[in-house]
């Protein structure tokens, strides 16, 4: 089964993605930062990385850039609803340190699902 990793800080975001890609026939795993995520793929690898990228400990770029170092056949989405700067600008620096898609928060789960899909049919 596909393996997919969701990294967010906001429990409530991590909790409805988890349940909308099971729905969909994933096995998910979630993790509240960088450094959990980190973890949790070194025990079970990801096929698939979601990331937010402003988190406290380890953030979104941070994470990304490891996952392209250490485990570069993963696929990475970016989402951000922004901070200091505007998401988009966040979501531009994901891109060009290797996420293959990204998602501006707030996102529709169908958005979601058709990034999930373009990068891993089922």
């Amino acid at each position: 089964m596909t393996r997919i990793l969701v990294v967010d800080d906001d429990i409530g975001i991590r909790e409805m993605l988890q349940k909308c890609l099971r729905r969909a026939g994933y096995d998910v795993s979630i993790a509240p930062d960088g450094n959990a995520a980190l973890k949790l793929h070194w025990a079970s690898p990801a096929d698939l990385l979601i990331t937010d990228i402003i988190m406290p400990d380890k953030d979104g770029i941070e994470t990304i850039m490891e996952f392209q170092r250490h485990s570069p056949r993963v696929r990475i989405i970016a989402i951000s609803g922004g901070g200091k700067i505007q998401g988009n600008e966040y979501l531009s620096i994901a891109k060009m340190l290797g996420a293959e898609k990204t998602l501006p928060k707030p996102f529709e789960l169908r958005e979601m699902l058709e990034a999930v899909r373009e990068l891993l049919p089922i």
